[in-house]
This record gives structure tokens, sequence and C-alpha cells, in this order.
């Protein structure tokens, strides 16, 4: 996959796939013999017909000139963007003499010169409409949200009074009455506009079942949740920052209210997880320049791929607008527009010991009680076994972080550790209260970012 001569390693195509079955099915097919006609272009083209039975060959097109992000067409019947063609032929691209330098055909012509009209046409509608003014006073769309915030505040007063009925009944009654009790308790909080209640709810559901210590965890998780309840009744009372943030962990949408901070993104980590509802898209961007971390979040229901897909370890010359409210210190943000294609980087975030990344970790919580984890840089770490489990040691300290339990088992593990060959290494990942979460890493020496997600 190239951009302006510059081309992308398997990891950093793979990582645009929508799934493991894409990711899959590409990798097979960057490899097979079934392509003919492949070609690329300077400007950011790369196409070919990938044959197999006795079919037309599917005629595959990538554009990667545009700044907005890879655009891809293919005649298969595949939803999925992008599709296992697709990501097949940007893993041939790789090998200049499997896709050499030349003229698209006809075809590939019209949907590269059309989809880049399309495009501008979308940029310059953009500019036009934003200049229009805002409905945020709209006295309708007041009393919209008034008649929300009494909603959920009657939901919230029946939460804590099932709250308080489990305590007074004791634990031992939640394990008995299973997912019923919290399935019932959440589909109450969806009636009252309360998606964050609700998740919470539901979460409480699988407690009882999740091991020896489980009573202990779900009086901590009670606690959270009637925390998060009395915040909402005493928002009024609670510093802005704070009252955006039990709004936001409620459920209440909000957009993005900080100024554009343009910048040269380093994509850090990008992973999905997945409910029978939505997928959820979190992508982990390092500014080289404002020395910030932040998350941009995006989501796909039906199971639909979230967007954008952008290949970890390359740099994305971009806008980003901060959301409201204390929650990961305002690290959740809006991409806004993009001025380049992603291009390689030898830029790295800034590392902490994991003795700073508690300190970290535990700063934060006071800001928002409800967070899960902080993003981290771990430096100079190495990856030691610890009994059953592993852990991040420090080379230069006696400290180390354990992984966190969702951490073992993943391949994603076995590469930090034959990265590392008992050396120390860079890792970014995600530092809570279960642990730390590798997401990526960097080796001792030159040499590009390894995603373990």
């Amino acid at each position: 996959m190239t951009q302006q001569g510059v081309r992308w390693t398997a990891d950093q195509v793979l990582a645009l796939a929508p799934d493991a079955a894409s990711r899959k099915a590409g990798s097979e097919l960057g490899t097979a013999g079934c392509w003919s006609g492949t070609g690329s272009s300077d400007d950011g083209a790369v196409w070919g017909l990938c044959g197999g039975g006795a079919g037309t060959p599917y005629r595959t097109v990538v554009d990667v000139a545009d700044a907005s992000g890879p655009a891809y067409g293919c005649s298969c019947p595949s939803r999925k963007l992008p599709c296992a063609h697709a990501l097949g032929l940007l893993l041939r691209a790789g090998d200049v003499s499997a896709v050499p330098r030349g003229e698209a055909p006809v075809w590939a012509q019209e949907w590269i010169s059309g989809r880049r009209k399309r495009a501008r046409g979308t940029e310059a509608g953009a500019g036009a409409s934003s200049g229009s003014v805002s409905g945020a006073g709209d006295p309708a769309a007041r009393r919209r949200a008034e008649r929300r915030a009494e909603r959920i505040t009657a939901g919230v007063t029946e939460l804590e009074q099932r709250l308080g009925d489990l305590l007074r009944d004791g634990l031992a009654g939640a394990e008995q009455a299973g997912y019923g009790l919290w399935e019932e308790t959440a589909a109450r909080m969806v009636d009252a506009q309360a998606p964050g209640l609700a998740a919470r709810a539901r979460e409480l559901g699988a407690v009882p079942s999740s091991g020896p210590g489980w009573p202990v965890r779900l009086l901590e998780e009670c606690a959270l949740l009637h925390l998060l309840d009395r915040g909402w009744l005493r928002r009024e009372r609670l510093p802005d920052p704070l009252a955006a943030t039990v709004r936001s962990r409620v459920g209440l949408p909000a957009a993005p209210d900080g100024p554009p901070v343009r910048d040269r993104w380093l994509v850090l980590a990008q992973y999905d997880t997945a409910d029978a509802r939505l997928t959820t898209r979190r992508l982990w961007l390092y500014g080289a320049e404002s020395d910030r971390t932040v998350l941009v979040l995006s989501y796909g229901a039906g199971g639909r791929a979230p967007e954008p897909a952008l290949p970890v370890g390359l740099t994305v010359e971009a806008e980003v607008s901060a959301y409201p409210g204390a929650e990961t210190g305002r690290r959740r943000v809006a991409l806004g527009k993009r001025f380049a294609p992603p291009a390689p980087t030898g830029v790295r975030p800034p590392g902490v010991t994991t003795s700073g990344a508690a300190v970290r970790y535990g700063e934060a919580l006071r800001d928002d009680p409800w967070l899960e984890s902080v993003p981290v840089t771990l430096e100079r770490v190495v990856p030691v076994p610890d009994g059953d489990s592993w852990q991040l040691a420090d080379a230069d300290a006696d400290s180390a972080l354990p992984l966190a339990p969702a951490a073992h088992g993943r391949p994603g593990l076995w590469r930090l550790v034959a990265l590392a060959g008992g050396a120390p290494v860079t890792v970014f990942g995600e530092c809570g209260h279960r642990g730390f979460t590798p997401l990526t890493a960097w080796p001792s020496g030159p040499g590009p970012a390894v995603p373990l997600c």
C-alpha cells in the first residue's frame, strides 16, 4: 500500500480490517496467486483483479490519496469495509514486483476520478454549511432536555431503591436471582433514557458468576453505581467538569466543545469491543507537538464496523476537538479535518515508570471515580512471568505492574515477549485497577510500532 512512495507494513494494513474474519481472509488473499492486472500509481491508488472459481474476477481498487482516509471499491458482494479483497490487495502492494507502477485501467480510472470528485464536493459542502446557526437555544430542544432529565431522575430514584433492597436482603439473593434481576433493572433504565446506568446495571448480573470473591466485587460495583446516582441527584452542586462527567456516565449525549487542536497525531492503538447491540472502536492518538494523548470513540450498529480505521504506528495531521467533562482528563475528542494521509514517523510517546503509571491512575480517579483505566506509555520495561501470570518490570527500578487478566492468553502477549527477548521495550497501554493492558510496543532500538491487540 503506497502513498507518495511510502509502503505500509502488513500490521498497518491489517489494522484496517473490520473484524477478525476479514483479517484472516485478507491475509490469505495477500499471498494467494489469484491476482492479475495489479498496479499502482504515484498519487496513491492501487488496483487489481482477484479471480477464483469460474466467475468473473472481482475488480478491486483502493485510493489513499485523500487525507480523510483510504477509500475502497470492489465488485464483490461483501458489505464489509474494507472487504477481504481490498485488504489482500493492500498486502500485495507491499511487494513492488507484485504490484508495479503503471497506468490504471479504464474501470479503475473511472472509480478513482469519481471518488475524488465526490470527496471534493463533500468538502465544499461542509465548508459552506460551517456558518449555520446552532439550534442550542431552541426552546423545544430545551423542553425535551428537561423532560429527559426528569425521566432520568425517576429512574435513578428507582435504582437507588433496588440497591437498598439488595443490601437489606443480602448479596446471596443476587446469586440466586441470576441475570433476570439485573436485565429487568437495565430495561427500566433504558425506559428512563439513561443508557449509561442500564449498562452498569447489566454488568452487575455477571458479577455473581465471576468466580471466588464475587461478593466483594459486587459490593464495589454497587457502591460505584450508588455514587453515580447521588452525583446525578446533586449535579447542580458539583463543579462543572465533574457534573459533565456525571452526565456522560449516566448516558446523556454531548457534543465536542473544545477549540480545534491541529497536530501530527501518532496512532498509538486501535481496537474494537462488541456486544449484541453495538461495536465500539477505541482509537488512541498522541500529539507530537501538543504532547497530549487523546481518545476517539466511534460506534457501529448491526454488525457494521465503526469508522475511522487508522494504521497503528503512522501519524495523521488533523484537528481534534475535546468533549466536555473531567472524564479521562478531557481526553475524549472528536476527529475533525485531516490535512494529509497517514505517513510513517519516527515519533514515539514519552514514557514513565511502572510506579509513575500507578500514580497517574490514582490522580485521575480524583476527577472521575468511575474511570476504568488511563492511557500510559511505559518506558524500559521487560515482560517477565509471575507465577501463572505476567508482569511488566522496570529495567532500572525495583517495581512492576501486573498485566490485566484479559491480557493473558492473547496472541499480543507472546508478540510482546518475542519483541522484548529479555531486553527493555517501550509499551503503550491502559493502566487500571485490574492491571495493565498492553496495546502497542516498540523495540529498544530503531523499529516500527508492533500492535498487540
